[in-house]
C-alpha cells in the first residue's frame, strides 16, 4: 500500500466526529486490512450495574475499521459508504478493557467491497463480535 494512500486514510478516520467522540486509534492499515482500538470509557457504558460498553459503540468502531479496511485496498481508489453492515454479538465486552477491532476487505468489485472484522477486548480467543459487510467503491 502506497504511503499516500495510508496518510489519506489515517487522516479520514481523525476526520470522523464521532470516531473522536469515541476516542478510536487507528493502530494498523495496509493492503485491504485495518485495525482500529477504542479505550474503555465510563461514558459508553450501556448498562451501569455491569459496566458493559453499549454495542451502538462497538457497532460505530467495527463500521469504522471495515470502512478504512476497504480505504486500504490496492484496488480501492477513494472513499467508501457503508451498504450492508451485520454484527453478531457473541459476548459483552470486559468492563474496564479496551476494544478493538481488526478488519479485512476480502474481495473487490468494480463497485462493492465484501469485508469481515472481529472485536476483541483483552481475550483474543473469544470475540466480543463479528461482523460482515458491504462497502461502496467509488471512483472506480
Amino acid at each position: 500500500m502506497s504511503e499516500r494512500k495510508a496518510q489519506f486514510a489515517k487522516q479520514f478516520i481523525n476526520a470522523i466526529p464521532h470516531a473522536g467522540a469515541l476516542g478510536m486509534e487507528l493502530t494498523q492499515i495496509g493492503d485491504g486490512k485495518a485495525e482500529i482500538s477504542m479505550p474503555y470509557d465510563p461514558k459508553l457504558v450501556g448498562d451501569p450495574k455491569t459496566g458493559v460498553i453499549h454495542g451502538g459503540a462497538v457497532s460505530a468502531l467495527m463500521d469504522t475499521c471495515c470502512g478504512a479496511a476497504v480505504m486500504s485496498h490496492p484496488d480501492a481508489p477513494a472513499g467508501t459508504a457503508t451498504i450492508d453492515l451485520r454484527i453478531d454479538y457473541m459476548r459483552p465486552a470486559t468492563p474496564g478493557h479496551s476494544i478493538r477491532t481488526q478488519a479485512e476487505c476480502h474481495h473487490i468489485t468494480r463497485s462493492v467491497a465484501f469485508v469481515r472484522a472481529v472485536a476483541l477486548d483483552e481475550d483474543d480467543d473469544n470475540p466480543v463480535a463479528m461482523a460482515t459487510g458491504t462497502f461502496t467503491v467509488e471512483g472506480r
